[in-house]
């Protein structure tokens, strides 16, 4: 009875309200990869990062996300390559892609202005089979779902050494198919599009101790306006912890560690703050990047390599 009450109630608000549509992210200000693809290259060095996300734990179906992705800047020149593979699991409804992102950064005294597209394939499914019907047998959930898709996102990203601002829209195309046409033609979301605005600046308090305030904004067409307030901090680059307050959503807490100049660990914990929290006990995000490259050269060449 619960899960079959789940996967109704996640199929309602994807199809009806399409609020999350997109992967939903914690950690996104350390990989703002998945946010914006002018990030590719960002970092400078060869750098690969893996993340999985298992949200509202303690529901059959809940959301379940894992992504592995890659970027790099191309020596001596302001193009940044990157490349994504994601899975991304929602009730009755499974995403897997693969993206390639392209960047070109413009230079400045002390700051540069980076654009980003990316362009990818991804196959769509969804096992109609398992929605419980008023009238069973409904011929409209008769047949299961099963497409592939082409996917496209732009991004700018202006950044200096201790801040940065980026706006971006992820999925230009469609990312899904519906049950029915006459369905898909009453969605008010069209293209899926998602517009994300994001900010951030980075405090020297002393040597040891830096803060990292930032925040995102992101708008759905059809679904309220929502906010992350983020505050994290770095102790002498090498122990991070943070927390964030989603509106209308959850409350987060985060901790990273620098294990090595090339290993990077980080775990966030999302405290449900809507009804759902009588029926989950939170969402667990893990994320690991590695990085290849990191001559004395190519990190001064970096901004603001370690805060996002």
């Amino acid at each position: 009875m619960r899960s079959t009450f789940f996967i109704v109630f996640l199929f309602c608000i994807i199809a009806v309200v399409s609020a999350q549509q997109e992967a939903m992210y914690s950690q996104y200000m350390f990989n703002m990869l998945n946010v914006n693809p002018a990030y590719a290259g960002n970092r400078a060095v060869n750098n690969v990062t893996a993340l999985h996300r298992s949200q509202w734990v303690g529901f059959e179906g809940s959301p379940m996300t894992t992504t592995i992705s890659w970027d790099v800047r191309r020596d001596q020149t302001n193009v940044g390559y990157g490349l994504q593979l994601y899975n991304d699991q929602l009730g009755i409804e499974k995403t897997t892609g693969f993206q390639g992102f392209y960047s070109y950064r413009l230079p400045f005294e002390n700051s540069s202005l980076a654009f980003g597209l990316s362009l990818g394939v991804l196959n769509f499914s969804a096992d109609y089979s398992k929605v419980s019907t008023i009238n069973p047998g409904d011929p409209a959930f008769a047949e299961n779902e099963n497409s592939w898709l082409p996917s496209a996102g732009f991004g700018m990203l202006y950044s200096a050494e201790n801040w940065y601002v980026g706006l971006s829209v992820p999925a230009l195309l469609k990312t899904k198919k519906y049950y029915s046409a006459e369905y898909a033609k009453n969605q008010t979301v069209g293209a899926n599009n998602h517009y994300f605005l994001n900010g951030g600046y980075i405090f020297d308090v002393n040597r040891t101790l830096k803060l990292k305030p930032s925040v995102l904004f992101k708008y759905v067409l059809g679904a309220p306006l929502q906010v992350d307030l983020n505050m994290n901090a770095w102790v002498n680059n090498m122990i991070g912890f943070g927390v964030s307050y989603r509106t209308n959503d959850a409350i987060v807490g985060m901790a990273e560690l620098q294990i090595t100049p090339h290993l990077r660990v980080g775990y966030a914990y999302d405290h449900t703050l809507t009804q759902l929290n009588n029926y989950n006990y939170g969402s667990h995000e893990i994320m690991l990047r590695y990085e290849f490259d990191l001559s004395k050269e190519k990190v001064l060449k970096t901004l603001s390599p370690r805060y996002y």
